[in-house]
């Protein structure tokens, strides 16, 4: 009986560690994360200005079949990207038009980190 009560006892402990790791973690399995990289972006307040900026700079729109969310990478070829303009915060990210909505770009990966519209 006190053999059946330790392993017992041993197997909740080895089933429960990973959840309670899990839970002290914050990490969620099955989901994309929210922001793909912490580098600078446009601050709230000024972004109302540069969605107008965007429309008055004519932007073409590029298309692509899946949904836009941030961690989506673009393709290599056919999306032209442009720089943020320095009133609008210092930042290292590209911009472009794509399916209709203003997303901040990382260059190098190509990967939305933020949908703006």
């Amino acid at each position: 009986m006190r053999n059946r009560i330790l392993a017992l006892a041993a197997l909740a402990a080895a089933i429960g560690s990973p959840l309670a790791a899990h839970a002290q973690s914050g990490v969620t399995v099955g989901r994309a994360p929210a922001v793909v990289e912490s580098g600078p972006t446009i601050a709230v307040e000024q972004r109302p200005a540069f969605r107008e900026y965007v429309v008055e700079q004519r932007v073409p729109a590029f298309s692509i079949p899946d949904r836009v969310v941030v961690g989506t990478t673009l393709p290599e070829a056919g999306v032209t990207y442009y720089d943020v303009p320095q009133r609008f915060g210092a930042t290292t990210h590209r911009y472009t038009v794509v399916n209709g909505e203003t997303v901040l770009v990382e260059p190098r990966s190509r990967r939305i980190v933020e949908v703006l519209d």
